[in-house]
């Protein structure tokens, strides 16, 4: 652990000459605004300890990876009822897909793809106004992270409410089905900001250090979940954290994590540390293409891979 810094520095070194691979999500019009040059990595150690290189400071739209805090919510309201909404594997498809939606009934195959994330947005919205529960989850970030500057990026959020019709098209699907309880505008509203929440790398691994905790922030001494949730939301961000990249990226790096298409990539080494990378260019999956490289990288040097060394 001592010689931490040194591998996050000689990461830097060797990823630097790459700084500007992949492609900026354009299809929201925010994020392709976002220069691609840019790369930051922070690891916050269970024992508190920080490091980071680059662009670690650097507040980004984190997307997708909002999904590993709502559904932390959403099993605290409802716990294992959650899964007759949505189920625990592995897509195969698009984050975006409707053609599995169709055929499984209005059941989004996992909470992580965008339709398994709006049923859960709704699960959380139960007894709330949009904006309550839009509020509930910011407070929930900050507690988490010990942070009360971070914040929505409401243009972002615009920016997705604007373009969005795909997931208009799935929360209306399942409705149809039945399986959204409120109306299609208010749950959109609740995803589009949770999307929209802007972190950088630090806060971002600050955050999600109780997963690396058994279900406890050692930093701030506050208990989140059980050990035994802790270890269930672990387990599938590896198997469904990165759409149908997800078994590629275990493949390489061997951490459970969860992407975003605004870059960035938050992984977990159970029982050491938490790690968030960012890097704005993406791969042909929608995964930052920097930020996966940089995870293997790491997972290679430190031994951490949950399949071992």
């Amino acid at each position: 652990m001592a010689d931490l810094q040194a591998t996050l520095d000689s990461i830097y070194a060797d990823i630097q000459p790459r700084i500007g691979e992949g492609k900026v999500a354009d299809y929201i019009p925010e994020l392709a605004k976002v220069h691609p040059k840019q790369f930051g990595m922070a690891i916050v150690t269970v024992d508190g300890k920080v490091y980071r290189v680059g662009d670690a400071d650097i507040a980004f739209s984190i997307q997708s990876i909002s999904k590993v805090f709502m559904l932390t919510l959403a099993l605290g309201k409802v716990g294992e009822g959650l899964w007759k909404r949505v189920g625990r594997e592995p897509s195969g498809s698009a984050f975006n897909s409707i053609v599995q939606l169709e055929h499984e009934s209005g059941i989004p195959r996992n909470p992580f793809i965008n339709a398994g994330a709006i049923a859960v947005s709704d699960v959380v919205m139960a007894g709330h106004a949009p904006r309550e529960a839009i509020g509930e989850l910011l407070r929930f970030v900050r507690y988490l992270a010990d942070d009360e500057s971070i914040t929505i990026d409401d243009k972002v959020a615009r920016s997705e409410t604007q373009t969005g019709y795909r997931n208009f098209a799935l929360a209306n699907f399942m409705r149809a089905y039945r399986n959204l309880d409120h109306p299609v505008d208010h749950v959109l509203g609740v995803y589009f900001h949770q999307c929209a929440l802007s972190m950088s790398c630090e806060q971002l691994a600050r955050a999600g250090l109780f997963l690396a905790a058994r279900g406890s922030n050692p930093t701030t001494g506050h208990s989140v979940v059980s050990p035994k949730r802790a270890r269930r939301i672990n387990a599938l961000m590896l198997t469904c954290g990165h759409y149908d990249g997800s078994g590629d990226f275990a493949y390489h790096v061997g951490l459970p994590g969860k992407s975003g298409v605004g870059g960035g990539i938050f992984a977990v080494a159970p029982g050491i540390a938490s790690i968030a990378v960012w890097s704005p260019g993406l791969n042909k999956v929608g995964n930052s293409q920097l930020g996966a490289a940089a995870l293997e990288m790491l997972a290679a040097r430190t031994g951490w891979s949950v399949f071992g060394d």
